[in-house]
């Protein structure tokens, strides 16, 4: 199964973007052998349209173009679903034994995501309740999805 990160906004040059560059390469290095492959971050600016509601909606528009008939797609939300790493690990593991071809994980813009998206959602997933830089969210998810593969795989990085 083909993942991979939609997200807007840029990252600029700095640890932040090092550290989740560092465990999307983990993750694309150790996925193939259990059958996730790491696809791409699609990052898209922000729009700057005058009000929030056309702003989320024209950046729901971006994401719609990336994804492919039949797309998993993950909303990441404060409001979402809170699961543990093994939790993540056994639906990103479920997904793939279904044979989705592609899953798509997406982190919306300031104004949060256009509620459209949240009907077309398979799954929204919460980091915490605390609110998050994107930074750090992109850095968030790029170790939870390698360490789902390590967990996947039986690899000791998952210590419980």
């Amino acid at each position: 199964m083909r993942v991979g990160l939609f997200a807007v906004g840029r990252l600029k040059s700095g640890p932040e973007k090092d550290l989740a560059a560092r465990y999307f390469d983990r993750f694309a290095k150790a996925g193939p052998a259990i059958g996730l492959e790491f696809t791409r971050v699609a990052e898209v600016a922000e729009s700057r349209a005058a009000s929030a509601e056309t702003r989320k909606r024209e950046e729901a528009a971006m994401l719609q173009k990336t994804l492919t008939e039949g797309s998993i797609l993950i909303l990441l939300d404060e409001r979402g679903k809170a699961l543990d790493s093994e939790a993540f690990a056994k639906v990103l593991g479920n997904y793939r034994d279904q044979g989705k071809r592609d899953l798509v994980i997406a982190i919306g813009g300031a104004d949060g995501l256009d509620p459209a998206l949240y009907d077309r959602a398979d799954m929204t997933l919460c980091l915490g309740k605390m609110t998050w830089p994107h930074q750090l969210v992109r850095t968030l998810i790029a170790e939870q999805l390698y360490r789902a593969v390590t967990i996947l795989s039986g690899h000791p990085y998952h210590r419980v």
